[in-house]
């Protein structure tokens, strides 16, 4: 699935060849076996951050959207609601932080949603604002990969 408004389809090439190392890195490591934090793939071009969490209702957190990376968010175990929706136009909330690549932003009234299970992935562009940890119906625990993709 790729969600993208029609302008922005063009800017982005999801079958790059760091994108490539990406899914290959998704196929081939012992997900459910790697220590949390930082899985070097290909230096600051291509990197992992594992995580391990519990979900919590989507009003308690905010829109997050990165400059130079891609975010490939590939959840191992549990489930998540992951709210997404174009960044352009949303309030920023605090200084972007450049060196992070990391920035928060005002939820939009009616944000997409979508549930990632256990063995599925989504796609962030730059472009794209996003919510991930968000509770489907309960809060529960998730263990999930988001490989960062240089831009």
């Amino acid at each position: 699935m790729l969600v993208t408004p029609l302008p922005t389809a063009d800017k982005n090439d999801y079958l790059s060849a760091r994108m490539r190392v990406a899914f290959s890195f998704l196929r081939e490591a012992d997900l459910a076996h790697l220590p949390l934090g930082r899985a070097d793939i290909d230096g600051d071009e291509v990197f992992a951050n594992v995580q391990e969490y519990d979900t919590v209702p989507a009003d308690q957190k905010q829109m997050e959207a990165h400059r130079r990376y891609y975010d490939v968010q590939y959840v191992v175990e549990g489930e998540e609601v992951l709210q997404y929706a174009p960044l352009a136009g949303l309030a920023p909330n605090g200084e972007f932080d450049e060196e992070a690549d990391f920035g928060l932003f005002a939820t939009p009234e009616a944000p997409s949603s979508i549930v990632l299970r256990a063995g599925e992935m989504a796609v962030l562009a730059p472009e794209d604002a996003h919510k991930p940890g968000c509770a489907a119906d309960e809060p529960g625990r998730v263990r999930k990969i988001v490989v960062k993709v240089r831009a």
